[in-house]
């Protein structure tokens, strides 16, 4: 049996709840579980003051646990992970999967900003929509998603990709302002509108979009082809639950090279009309 989490009082003020990880859990009962300690502004509480926990968490920490109720409060949580499954059932608040390295991480709902910043592993799903900063650097860093995949069904808000330099964010819906900022590398899909000022600084990496967009005027027309790379990633975003249609995936892209105030080795691709 695994461990299962409902809120039963939603926090007053953000709840840091960097123990809802598999390794943290891992061989704990129910109520040792429920001794665990958070923070709820700034004092320290019991997790089971916020949560009624049942089950008995798998040994090894590569087990699957789940939360239940609106945790848009609840921040922190799958931070650092490694290993195993989070099932979220409900929203969920900011710094989501932060630095994780490995495991999946399941959002029936929302997620607030900052999901998945700088992790270099794993899978993050949110099957509604996500907040600014999705797979981006922090503040003052350079460096933000090195591997690993984040998935989002739904609309992102501004600088998703933010420092970008290896791995995926795939967006269901519209992205919005400086996607793909300062990117280093790694792969951007957007299957809505890109916002203003897309991969603005960008170094290397691809932004792809199925619909026109305003380039910044340091991004100079290369090409139009069909890459095949795009057409295999496509197909698996497909079976991954995204809308992708077929004229998608055997399209024709127009590719333009950037930011030419960086190393221009980057690249937008175009849906062709």
């Amino acid at each position: 049996m695994s461990l299962a989490f409902t809120l039963r009082t939603p926090p007053t003020v953000p709840l840091e709840a960097e123990v809802l990880t598999p390794a943290r859990l891992a061989g704990l009962s129910a109520p040792e579980a429920a001794k665990l300690s958070v923070v709820h502004g700034n004092e320290r509480a019991d997790l089971g003051e916020f949560f009624q926990v049942q089950g008995t968490a798998d040994g090894g920490g590569a087990g699957e646990f789940r939360l239940t109720g609106d945790l848009s409060r609840v921040k922190h949580v799958g931070a650092g992970m490694a290993d195993g499954r989070i099932v979220i059932h409900g929203s969920v608040g900011m710094h989501l999967g932060a630095e994780m390295t490995g495991g999946e991480i399941i959002v029936e709902g929302d997620a607030a900003d900052w999901v998945g910043p700088e992790m270099t592993g794993g899978r993050i799903v949110i099957k509604g929509n996500a907040g600014h900063m999705v797979g981006a650097a922090s503040r003052g860093s350079a460096v933000g998603v090195r591997g690993g995949e984040i998935v989002v069904f739904g609309n992102t808000g501004n600088e998703a990709g933010h420092g970008m330099r290896r791995g995926l964010v795939a967006i269901g819906g519209d992205a919005g302002d400086f996607a793909g900022v300062s990117m280093l590398a790694g792969t951007i899909v957007v299957l809505g509108s890109l916002g203003w000022r897309a991969g603005a600084g960008m170094r290397r990496g691809s932004i792809v979009t199925m619909h026109p967009v305003e380039l910044l005027p340091t991004f100079s027309y290369a090409c139009t082809y069909a890459p095949l790379y795009l057409r295999l990633l496509l197909a698996r975003l497909r079976r991954l639950g995204l809308p992708v249609a077929d004229a998608q995936v055997s399209g024709r892209y127009q590719r333009w090279s950037g930011d030419a105030v960086e190393l221009n080795k980057g690249e937008v691709l175009i849906l062709e009309a």
